[in-house]
């Protein structure tokens, strides 16, 4: 016999259809029975019982509501029953959602089960912004909002809850919730939205404030906190609700000290001149119904409320710091301080000896740029002295934004000890006689005279090299001396090796490091040479012999990539970078005649990076918002390029094809989206199929 069963459990139809057998699953009921040869429960609400039975009625109910009791459904259980995936609901607000003319500052939002509100500081947005925090707490069933900031007159106001409702049972989310009441007599409906990405590498901008102003002055965003306020998403997408009709200005703010507005040049900001008029009109979307996760049930056509502009686009950028302060000082290593400036100057520190001379006592070795100093102590003796007080006189920048002359007594002591580096010294000498003592021992070669460790120099010679590479040479200190007639390059042809041309130079900018160029010819090996004692420091130490060969590839190995550019109308200067799978720069060019050429590229999959160098000084600059300057333009090719062997490759791009949010590749993208809080109706799904149901979303 076969039964036909249909029954909705939470908003679900569930079916069944097949033979009864003892396992029967009743209709109305979450239980199932255990098999018993004697008896049959057929599922209607009468019992028939073999007439071989021997248990009387009562017993027999009894024995079975014994064996049902541990089977009932616990929800949430794999074992038992339907899983609980009902979002909580609201039952009830106090003032009522979108009341008007509201005086008091307490909210209390009611729902029909436990809650659980989640990280409530960053994901709750108070609009207008509060400059002082709201308190805002999950109590059981309630939401308790509480405003310190006193109400403004005519203003609607929106509490954003974004996605940090859910069930406290099964954490089911309430979705993005938005409570709104007015002190006034209407609701102002408006929404403008938009995406705020990072200007330099139009990576998505999480978390940070993005607000409007009805004063269209550029003073409004220094001066004044920001009118109505939200915050961004893993898309770095927003949301600014509860607009009332007008003109608006657009910012965007990573607040360090919740002022809301750009009072620190540290802080992440993106401005925008466009002027923005809310506005609201009549529209139609695609709806997906699905039957489950792979199954598409049904498309609707839902009409909607479309409110504009939703397209917004704010380039992020965090200015230079110009303001300069000392930020930390540090002796860790014995032969060496290091002074840390918040902003490079092209004046250097003063500095004078109070328990040593310090004329002629240091050399100096800024950074790329001058924001940190090191001064490497010349004489052993005072590498050896545990503490240096010096005296420091440099530029640092006042209450008025001036540079004045500031004076410090400082004391400089070396992290590790005279005592304990001579300890450590003693105990390598100790190895160094026992190891010596096994070699005589054992017949073998030994040394009587400990021999000094060499300088070690870092080589940056490839095994494979490319045609238009360098041979970086760098010492770990300052070098007393360099002999460039104690390095050789030799370059075989066929059989027998030659001198090759070569040049070795000191990078600018660099005290210790150096570059070797020569003229790399394809599918040809060569041999680096350098003689022992070519580079000496200023402690005396020496470079030990140092052999390495390389070849260079074949003009087979590589590709040639040119790309076409178009769409940018500035007459500066444009640099396009071709870019790993980790967004890092492999090569870079500038574009010559609306082409940037890239030879000698590896086979593999690239990406492009292309930005505007406005001042021509080959590096991308970032905005000041003093100087009304927005930051270098930066575009992205929105597709990967594939470059295979012995293939010349010519790549199209207008840079205008698609808007900057979304041209960066999702495959380079470091910002993901957030993870969705998903409606777990999968889960009976699952069960359904274990079962042998048929689950169809009703």
């Amino acid at each position: 016999m076969k039964k036909k069963i249909r029954t909705y459990i939470n908003g679900f139809s569930v079916r069944r259809n097949q033979p009864l057998h003892p396992f029967t699953l009743l209709p109305f009921s979450r239980f199932t029975l255990l098999p018993f040869s004697r008896f049959t429960l057929l599922p209607f609400s009468r019992f028939t019982f073999s007439p071989f039975s021997r248990f009387t009625l009562l017993p027999v109910y009894l024995f079975t509501l014994l064996l049902l009791f541990p089977s009932c459904a616990r929800m949430g259980q794999p074992d038992g029953g339907w899983y609980d995936d009902e979002p909580p609901r609201i039952i009830g607000a106090s003032p009522a959602e979108r009341s008007v003319n509201v005086t008091q500052q307490k909210i209390v939002i009611s729902f029909n089960e436990f809650i659980k509100l989640e990280d409530a500081q960053n994901k709750v947005i108070v609009s207008p912004a509060q400059l002082e925090m709201p308190e805002i707490k999950g109590a059981g069933k309630r939401i308790i909002v509480e405003l310190k900031d006193s109400l403004k007159p005519d203003m609607t106001y929106t509490v954003d809850f974004s996605d940090a409702i859910s069930d406290n049972n099964e954490g089911n989310p309430l979705g993005n919730y938005t409570y709104t009441f007015s002190t006034g007599e209407r609701i102002d409906t408006f929404e403008v939205a938009g995406n705020v990405i990072d200007a330099s590498n139009l990576e998505p901008v999480k978390g940070i404030l993005v607000g409007l102003y009805d004063d269209l002055s550029d003073s409004a965003f220094q001066t004044r906190p920001l009118l109505r306020v939200a915050r961004t998403d893993g898309r770095g997408h927003f949301v600014i609700r509860g607009v009332a009709e007008g003109q608006y200005r657009v910012y965007a703010l990573q607040d360090a000290d919740a002022d809301y507005k750009f009072s620190q040049k540290s802080e992440m900001i993106a401005f925008s001149h466009q002027i923005v008029t809310p506005s609201a009109g009549p529209d139609v979307r695609q709806d997906t119904i699905w039957r489950d996760s792979l199954r598409i049930d049904d498309i609707r056509r839902v009409p909607f409320i479309h409110y504009y502009p939703d397209d917004i686009v704010l380039l992020a950028f965090t200015e230079t710091q110009t303001d300069r302060y000392l930020l930390k000082t540090d002796r860790q290593d014995a032969d060496r301080l290091r002074f840390y400036f918040s902003y490079g100057s092209d004046s250097l520190p003063v500095i004078r000896g109070l328990n040593f001379a310090a004329d002629s006592a240091f050399i100096i070795e800024p950074s790329a740029k001058r924001d940190t100093l090191t001064y490497w102590l010349r004489d052993t003796t005072l590498v050896n002295q545990d503490t240096l007080r010096i005296e420091m006189s440099y530029l640092m920048t006042d209450t008025l934004g001036q540079l004045v002359s500031q004076t410090d007594t400082l004391e400089m002591l070396a992290k590790t000890p005279y005592a304990r580096r001579m300890k450590d010294w003693q105990r390598e000498v100790e190895q160094w006689e026992k190891e010596q003592k096994k070699r005589r021992q054992r017949e073998q070669p030994y040394d009587s005279i400990m021999p000094p460790k060499p300088l070690a120099i870092k080589f940056g010679v490839p095994s494979q090299m490319d045609p238009d590479r360098v041979v970086t040479i760098e010492s770990p200190s300052p070098l007393e001396r360099f002999d460039t007639a104690a390095v050789h390059l030799y370059s075989k042809i066929d059989t027998l090796w030659y001198r090759a041309p070569f040049e070795l130079y000191p990078v600018e900018g660099r005290l210790r490091q150096f570059e070797l160029v020569a003229e790399w010819h394809p599918d040809t090996e060569y041999s680096l040479e350098i003689d022992s004692a070519a580079f000496v420091d200023i402690y005396g130490l020496a470079s030990k012999p140092y052999k390495q060969g390389l070849k260079v590839r074949s003009l087979d190995d590589y590709a040639t990539l040119a790309v076409r550019l178009s769409g940018i109308t500035d007459t500066a200067t444009v640099v396009v970078e071709l870019l790993s799978k980790s967004d890092a720069p492999v090569k870079r060019v500038k574009v010559e005649q609306g082409v940037a050429e890239f030879f000698y590229v590896i086979p593999g999959t690239y990406y492009l990076r292309a930005f505007v160098d406005s001042n021509d000084n080959g590096e991308w600059d970032t905005g000041d918002y003093a100087a009304d300057r927005q930051p270098e333009a930066v575009y992205y090719y929105p597709r990967e390029v594939e470059c295979k062997a012995k293939w010349d490759v010519t790549q199209q791009w207008n840079v205008n094809e698609r808007p900057r949010d979304h041209q960066k590749p999702a495959a380079i993208t470091k910002q993901k989206p957030d993870k969705e809080k998903q409606r777990l109706r999968n889960r009976n799904a699952d069960r359904a199929r274990q079962l042998g149901i048929e689950y169809v979303v009703k």
